[in-house]
C-alpha cells in the first residue's frame, strides 16, 4: 500500500510529470515560435498565485490506431479558475506542445465542465485556443466534444462574457466556438483561423494562398469582422483580456464595476467648441469627441480595424461603464454600410445583455449609396441597427454633433428607437436630408423655370438650411431634450447618466424576436 509520505511523494511526482506538458522538447520548439506554453499564459491571465487548476489528471480513452500506448498530459488543455482583477474568472488554455492541443472526447469534457462551473458561479469564462484540431483517431467522439462545447456557448450568451483568445492554429470545426463568443482577440503572426486551409483551397480551386493571408490576425480584423483585436504579442493579449474584464459585469444579472477614476465629472473642454469645421464638407476625428468626454480620455474599442466608418468602444463616465457607438466622419464621411451596421449591431446587443449603458454621438449624412450595397443586402444588415437600438432597455444617450439625416437618423438611436435623453450641439443638422438633395426635389420644377436656375437654386437651399440644418426644429417637436454648448458635454452627459441609473423597462413577453439576420 505504501505509506501516507509515498502517497504525496507519489502525487507531486504525478503532478510534476503533467506540468512538462508537452516535454523539455516539445514546449522549446513552441517557444522558438515566440509563444508562451499553456501554463505561462494562465499565469499572466490571472492575478499572481490565484490559478487553481481542475482535471489536471484527466486522460484520453482513445485505443484506436495505437492511440493506447499514447501520454498526453491533462490531455491538451488546462482548466481552471481563477481571480482576475480581483473577480472571479474561469479559463482553459489548449497546450499545443501536448499532442499539438487536439481536441478530443475528454478534452472537451474538461472545457465542458469550466463552462457549466462558470455558467453556476456567474464568472466569466476566457479560452485560450492553441490547437491543431479534432483528433482525428476519436472520429465522431471529436466531433461530439465541438458540439458540446458550442451549444454551451449558446447557453451562455448573455448570461455570462465570454472571451477567446486565437493564440496558435484554429481552424475547421475549431473557429466556430470562438465565432460563438462575445469578443476573439487574435495575436499577429502567430494565429490564424479559417475553415478550410490553403492546401485545401489550393486543392479545390487553384488558389495560391499564405497562411497568414487567408487567415491571420490582420486579416480577420480588417477584412472579415472575424476578430476584434489584433494584438502583438501574448502577453500584449492577456494583458488586454485584463483590461477588457474591468469594464464588464461577471454576469447578466450584475451591474459593471465601478472605478474612481479620478476625474472631475464637471470637467469642461472649451476645446469642442471649436472642433466642428465651418465647411460642413470638412471631416473631423470624432476619436478626439469621445476622448474629451470619457474619464481621463481612456477608451477600449473592439473592432479598431473593422468599418471604421462607425467606432465602438468602451469608457468611463464618473466611473461608470458606457459603450459608446459613433459615426466616424474621416472614414466615408460617417455614412452607415453593411459592415458598420453589423459591428454596431453585435456591440450594441453585448452592451444591453450586459447592463452597460449606452452613448451614441450621431454625425451621419445617410446610408453608403451603391448597387454593392444594395445587392449585398443594405436594407437587411441596417435594418438589424433599427432593431437593437429599439430592442435595448438600458439607459440610452443619443449626441448629435452634426449631420444627422434621414433613414440614419433613426438608425443611430432617435428618441423614437427609445433614446431616453436626447442632446445636440448647435451646430446639428436634423433632418429627412442634406439642404441641397432637399432644395432640388421640393422646388424641381421653380429652378428649372428660373431665369438663373443655379441663383434660385442656392436660394432655396438656403432657405432650407435656415429652416432644418440646425437642432432646433427637432428640439421644438420635442425629439431633442436639450441643445447644448459643446465644451459642456461631459457634466451634461454624466447627470443624464446618473439619473437613469435606475430605468426600469418592460416588453411584452416572448420567446424571442426574429431579427432580420
Amino acid at each position: 500500500m505504501g505509506s501516507v509520505q509515498d502517497k504525496l511523494k507519489d502525487l507531486k511526482e504525478r503532478e510534476a510529470k503533467i506540468q512538462q506538458m508537452g516535454g523539455e522538447k516539445a514546449v522549446a520548439k513552441h517557444k522558438e515560435k515566440g509563444k508562451l506554453t499553456a501554463r505561462e499564459r494562465l499565469n499572466i491571465l490571472f492575478d499572481p498565485g490565484t490559478f487553481q487548476e481542475i482535471g489536471m489528471f484527466v486522460s484520453h480513452r482513445c485505443v484506436n490506431f495505437g492511440m493506447e500506448k499514447v501520454d498526453i498530459p491533462s490531455d491538451g488543455v488546462i482548466t481552471g479558475h481563477g481571480l482576475v482583477n480581483g473577480r472571479p474568472v474561469y479559463a482553459f488554455a489548449q497546450d499545443f506542445t501536448a499532442r499539438a492541443g487536439s481536441l478530443g472526447e475528454m478534452h472537451a469534457k474538461k472545457i465542458c465542465r469550466i463552462m457549466d462551473l462558470a455558467m453556476k458561479a456567474g464568472a466569466p469564462f476566457v479560452g485560450l485556443n492553441d490547437s491543431g484540431g479534432a483528433r482525428i483517431q476519436e472520429g465522431v467522439d471529436a466531433l461530439s466534444g465541438y458540439g458540446q462545447i458550442f451549444y454551451r456557448n449558446s447557453l451562455a450568451s448573455g448570461v455570462i462574457p465570454q472571451i477567446s483568445a486565437i493564440m496558435g492554429p484554429t481552424a475547421g470545426g475549431a473557429v466556430y466556438s470562438p465565432a460563438m463568443t462575445d469578443w476573439v482577440f487574435m495575436v499577429k503572426n502567430s494565429s490564424y483561423m479559417f475553415i478550410t486551409g490553403p492546401e485545401v483551397i489550393k486543392a479545390v480551386t487553384g488558389e495560391e494562398i499564405t497562411f497568414e493571408d487567408l487567415g491571420g490576425a490582420m486579416t480577420h480584423n480588417q477584412k472579415s469582422g472575424v476578430a476584434h483585436f489584433a494584438c502583438e504579442n501574448d502577453e500584449d493579449a492577456l494583458n488586454r483580456i485584463r483590461t477588457f474584464l474591468s469594464y464588464l459585469p461577471s454576469n447578466n444579472m450584475e451591474d459593471p464595476p465601478f472605478a474612481d477614476t479620478g476625474d472631475n465629472p464637471k470637467r469642461i473642454d472649451p476645446a469642442l467648441n471649436s472642433i466642428i469645421p465651418d465647411n460642413p464638407n470638412q471631416s473631423y476625428d470624432m476619436k478626439e469627441v469621445i476622448r474629451s468626454i470619457v474619464d481621463n480620455g481612456d477608451i477600449f474599442e473592439p473592432h479598431e480595424y473593422f468599418a471604421e466608418n462607425i467606432t465602438v468602444c468602451l469608457a468611463r463616465l464618473n466611473g461608470r461603464t458606457v459603450g459608446i457607438i459613433a459615426n466616424q466622419p474621416q472614414v466615408l464621411a460617417g455614412c452607415l454600410d453593411i459592415n458598420a451596421s453589423d459591428k454596431a449591431t453585435r456591440f450594441i446587443r453585448f452592451c444591453d445583455a450586459f447592463n452597460i449603458p449606452m452613448l451614441t454621438i450621431a454625425d451621419v449624412p445617410g446610408y453608403l449609396p451603391g448597387s454593392q450595397q444594395e445587392w449585398g443586402g443594405i436594407i437587411r444588415h441596417g435594418a438589424k441597427l433599427l432593431w437593437c437600438y429599439s430592442e435595448a432597455t438600458v439607459p440610452k444617450l443619443l449626441l448629435v454633433t452634426r449631420k444627422d439625416y434621414g433613414g440614419s437618423y433613426l438608425a443611430m438611436c432617435s428618441q423614437d428607437l427609445g433614446a431616453d435623453m436626447s442632446f445636440a450641439w448647435p451646430t446639428a443638422e436634423i433632418a429627412v436630408m442634406g439642404a441641397e438633395g432637399a432644395a432640388n426635389i421640393i422646388h424641381r420644377k421653380e429652378i428649372k423655370a428660373a431665369e438663373d436656375s443655379n441663383a434660385k437654386r442656392q436660394e432655396k437651399i438656403k432657405e432650407y438650411e435656415d429652416l432644418f440644418s440646425n437642432p432646433y426644429c427637432a428640439a421644438a417637436r420635442g425629439f431633442v431634450d436639450a441643445v447644448i454648448e459643446p465644451s459642456q458635454t461631459r457634466p451634461r452627459l454624466i447627470e443624464a447618466l446618473e439619473t437613469l441609473c435606475g430605468k426600469r423597462e418592460i416588453r411584452p413577453p416572448k420567446k424571442h424576436g426574429n431579427i432580420p439576420m
